[in-house]
């Protein structure tokens, strides 16, 4: 059995969203400086590394992260890899795929994953996302998880129109993975968000398993 860690590594170099609340990771109480323990504060905004959009996000009166079922956030998934040479995930650049109806929980590896591999830690505009018509194609075939090795499933500056078609349709959207050392294939998905009462997301811990 194989696991590859598949989610980013939180701290105050990985990137944020323009505009989102700057991490803010700190020792709250030192042994270093006389405390019984060490204990750390954070905050930041629920959307940052590997997290998990609930349809709340998008969509007033949509289910809260919290209430993600736990069946769609594990299972059998595909990972898909696809060439450095695409721009962005299109209905058409689907239709060249691998991915089928048969398949429920689908992550995307793109050159946005070299990002992760080299370390950047400055936000790029120009990363690969899915268009609305890519969101519908894939909700026209049942997919229930869809992740992407991004900080966004959408384009930069168009954000709403494929949220909203894969929230509206109850699909579990997982973003910021790190997919550069994992093969295309089928893999055992492992993504589990923080139990955040009322939220619109949350950040994740997300493994894949290869037996």
């Amino acid at each position: 059995m194989t696991i590859y860690d598949i989610s980013l590594t939180i701290s105050p170099h990985l990137p944020i969203w323009p505009g989102d609340p700057k991490l803010e990771l700190e020792k709250f109480e030192s042994m270093d400086h006389g405390g019984h323990n060490n204990v750390s504060r954070m905050s930041s905004s629920v959307h940052i590394g590997t997290h998990v959009d609930a349809p709340y996000h998008f969509v007033n009166g949509g289910i809260t992260v919290e209430r993600l079922p736990l069946e769609i956030l594990t299972g059998p998934c595909y990972v898909v890899q696809l060439p450095d040479g695409i721009e962005a995930i299109t209905a058409e650049v689907l239709e060249r795929t691998e991915v089928s109806s048969q398949m429920k929980r689908v992550l995307f590896g793109t050159r946005n994953s070299h990002l992760w591999a080299r370390g950047e830690s400055q936000f790029q505009t120009d990363f690969v996302a899915i268009t609305e018509d890519g969101a519908e194609w894939l909700v026209e075939r049942g997919v229930q998880l869809v992740g992407v090795d991004y900080l966004s499933v959408a384009p930069y500056g168009d954000s709403v129109l494929t949220h909203t078609v894969l929230l509206k349709a109850g699909v579990v959207v997982v973003e910021g993975l790190n997919l550069s050392s994992v093969m295309r294939g089928f893999y055992d998905l492992y993504c589990l968000p923080l139990k955040l009462a009322g939220c619109d997301g949350a950040p994740a811990r997300a493994i894949l398993i290869q037996t």
